[in-house]
């Protein structure tokens, strides 16, 4: 996504690179009233900026970043 590129200055690095400068976490999400239910990621940089991190929501098959 080019958010998450611009962000952490991406160019050309593989995946695994990626890995080694950002956490990530998977939750099976299901909201408590009608609503989404489905994938939610969340990355953060493994520098604490104060930059809130990225929360990415798959709707319909596609990843989007939420708002």
């Amino acid at each position: 996504m080019p958010e998450i590129r611009e962000s952490w200055g991406i160019e050309n690095e593989t995946p695994e690179q990626f890995a080694d400068m950002v956490y990530g976490v998977k939750f099976k999400f299901t909201s408590g009233s009608p609503g989404y239910i489905g994938d939610i990621y969340i990355l953060q940089g493994d520098v604490l900026t104060g930059d809130a991190p990225f929360v990415l929501m798959r709707m319909n098959g596609t990843l989007t970043l939420a708002d």
